[in-house]
């Protein structure tokens, strides 16, 4: 099912095997110049963007007929209006009238069945299909049928939604996930959850903020005081090693280390009476059948270590699903320019059962935030140092293999003339 899973076993010694040699991936050190070049950001654009399939919402973003959402995706210069139709279809349109050519929806979401352009009133229903046009007979010729919003090609997996930005995508959306899709397939995500969106814009390229949540190498030195307590262990994982690491094709996953020992500290009261070992996570629930039935998937913590904390997905190009036992978090990495990113973080949690379930929940999101704002706030500085040209290479460790296999992928997508030829 995978391309590659190792158990780690880790121990004072860590990982028993190399992620990086098992996943066939180079070891030499790797080129810097897809963080700072202008040709290889366009280049990404056309063929990253312009052809992988692309997260834009869940269905739970429409929760009921006639529901929609609007997502503005910058690196491909549209806006992509996302709807649910009375027979319950999810589509994707370009938001974009067939008249002139003006936005026709201008808000985020909301209930409609029909949607107005506001520069001259033509009309739409929410499958796309005009049914409106003002002093039609003074057209010539005009064909309403022709002239409905213009689809793209929208496919749904696991209630997320995907859209391609080709006019007739090269592979579906099925082929594009591969075995991820089949290995995550059936994950517990829960229902009824609240969500925490934080977002923000960086002067920094769009990989280097998804580097950040690629390894945890780097988590003893950026996150002494939070997170390290938890995912390192004096003895046993002093270095926060991985404990599994997993390709997917195109796409990628590793699992955290929890260190078991770990209890909060004495003058964090808060955390105190929210934090709940004895269900298995580290910041998770306190609702056991839950926690069971998420780690019983066998794509989530695939070795079964009992020291786990949370898995870390990522789905090429720029998404992340990441599980853990007291819900689950995204990421998406939006470019804005070579040297711009929009970052959204969204933090799923389920509906309380308890007052004190309420506090733990509330406890993980705040932690999860606070630690991921201490990720981001390091890539500013990255790019600057690689601006500066005094390095042509990064030098990465077994840890780091999801960067290594991103930059290997992303490669191949830019300098493939076709899809085909990028996924071989």
């Amino acid at each position: 099912m995978n391309d590659m899973t190792i158990g780690a076993g880790i121990e004072e010694a860590g990982a028993k095997e190399s992620f990086t040699l098992a996943a066939g991936l180079s070891t030499e050190p790797v080129p810097v110049d897809s963080y700072i070049s202008p040709d290889f950001f366009e280049l990404e654009r056309k063929r990253v963007f312009g052809r992988a399939w692309l997260f834009v919402g869940r269905v739970d973003q429409l929760p009921e007929e006639n529901s929609y959402f609007v997502k503005e995706i910058d690196i491909c210069k549209a806006s992509v209006l996302v709807t649910r139709n009375e027979a319950g279809k999810v589509q994707a349109f370009h938001n974009v009238c067939s008249h002139r050519g003006n936005l026709v929806v201008n808000d985020d979401c909301g209930t409609k069945k029909r949607f107005r352009c506001e520069y001259h009133n033509w009309t739409y229903q929410n499958d796309g299909a005009l049914i409106g046009v003002p002093d039609q007979k003074n057209f010539f010729n005009l064909d309403k049928k022709k002239c409905g919003l213009t689809p793209i090609a929208t496919g749904v997996w696991e209630g997320w939604i995907f859209v391609n930005m080709q006019r007739e995508p090269e592979i579906s959306l099925e082929e594009f996930l591969g075995p991820y899709g089949k290995a995550y397939a059936g994950v517990p995500f829960g229902e009824d959850h609240e969500t925490l969106v934080i977002e923000a814009r960086f002067n920094a390229n769009w990989k280097l903020i998804m580097d950040a949540f690629a390894e945890s190498y780097h988590v003893p030195a950026i996150h002494p005081g939070t997170l390290a307590p938890g995912f390192a262990n004096p003895v046993h994982n002093k270095y926060a090693r991985p404990l599994s690491g997993n390709t997917f094709g195109l796409h990628a996953a590793w699992s955290a280390y929890g260190n078991p020992e770990y209890a909060p500290p004495p003058d964090s009261e808060v955390e105190r009476i929210a934090c709940k070992i004895d269900t298995g996570g580290l910041l998770g629930s306190d609702v056991n059948d839950e926690v069971l039935r998420l780690r019983a998937h066998p794509a989530i913590n695939p070795t079964k270590e009992s020291c786990w904390s949370a898995d870390v997905t990522s789905i090429f190009p720029n998404f992340n699903i990441d599980y853990s036992t007291g819900g689950y978090w995204t990421h998406e990495f939006w470019p804005l320019s070579r040297d711009a990113t929009h970052w959204i973080l969204t933090i799923r949690i389920p509906k309380a059962s308890s007052v004190r379930h309420r506090l733990q929940l509330e406890h993980y999101a705040a932690r999860w935030a606070e630690i991921v704002l201490e990720d981001v706030t390091n890539c500013e500085r990255i790019q600057k140092g690689l601006e500066s040209g005094a390095k042509d290479v990064m030098i990465l460790q077994d840890g780091e293999f999801m960067i290594r296999h991103m930059q290997e992928t992303l490669r191949k997508w830019v300098n493939a003339e076709t899809v085909a030829d990028a996924m071989k």
